[in-house]
């Protein structure tokens, strides 16, 4: 893809799953990568995979709820790379202590809400003002956030905190393309279906894969490496006139225009 080669990206939350794919595939690309992950043994893991492919990355300790973690994430892009890019928001607090509990409104605790639109909404506010002045600076560049198909389906009569979360991302990533794409800032989103990563594997509910490929009109489960390709594709220059989107790449489980 042009425009990734010899360019650095921040991947916010990139020790698994959709993170891990698209902080390799950016690797593979020819990008320098820096990982951030509150799991800092899962980051490094993924970095060692991007330097054994021959690739230029480094990894450090970042939480989504911490300002100054968000600042130093990409501060430390600066300082090994000289320069960011490009910014990947994908981290979000599914941990069974806070996305277990998020159940219906009238069962949900308030600090369930609490953490989880500081982590997956405000999170992303915190890492995005973080990279916004360098990306102005270098005269551009692009910010994708991860959204999910929560935000915009109403079947799930279960964990509305998260889907008020993954809501929010959707209008802040409008909020940024419309107010800095003048100034050669893209931003878009991507919503992922049922995708079989660390954490899905783990959890392994044979029920809910069954119901995804059931009512979805695809052949399989989706994998990282789906969202890894289009992520790419999003912070390269050949996606250069997309701006202020949010795709769904959920093998079609939500068509809308």
């Amino acid at each position: 893809m042009r425009g990734l080669t010899g360019k650095t990206f921040v991947v916010a939350g990139g020790a698994t799953g959709i993170g891990a794919g698209a902080a390799i595939r950016l690797g593979e690309e020819g990008a320098n990568v820096v990982v951030g992950d509150i799991n800092i043994a899962g980051a490094t893991s993924t970095v060692n995979k991007i330097v054994e492919g021959g690739g230029k990355a480094v990894a450090t300790h970042f939480d989504l709820a911490d300002e100054l973690s968000a600042e130093a994430l990409v501060d430390m892009a600066i300082a090994q790379f000289g320069t960011v890019h490009g910014l990947f928001n994908v981290g979000a607090d599914l941990s069974p202590g806070n996305l277990g509990r998020d159940r219906s409104l009238l069962d949900t605790d308030l600090d369930v809400w609490h953490r989880t639109l500081d982590v997956n909404v405000v999170g992303f506010v915190r890492t995005s003002r973080a990279v916004l002045p360098h990306l102005l600076a270098n005269g551009g560049g692009s910010i994708v956030n991860t959204s999910s198909g929560a935000a915009v389906s109403g079947g799930d009569r279960l964990r509305p905190a998260y889907a008020a979360s993954k809501s929010a991302v959707n209008a802040l990533t409008r909020h940024i393309a419309g107010n800095w794409g003048p100034r050669g800032v893209r931003c878009n989103g991507v919503m992922p279906g049922l995708v079989m990563g660390e954490t899905q594997e783990q959890q392994n509910d044979v029920a809910l894969q069954e119901r995804f490929l059931r009512e979805v009109p695809t052949t399989r489960l989706g994998r990282p490496a789906d969202l890894a390709a289009v992520v790419a594709f999003l912070l390269s220059d050949d996606a250069e006139w997309v701006n202020g989107q949010v795709w769904a790449i959920d093998g079609g489980a939500n068509m809308r225009a």
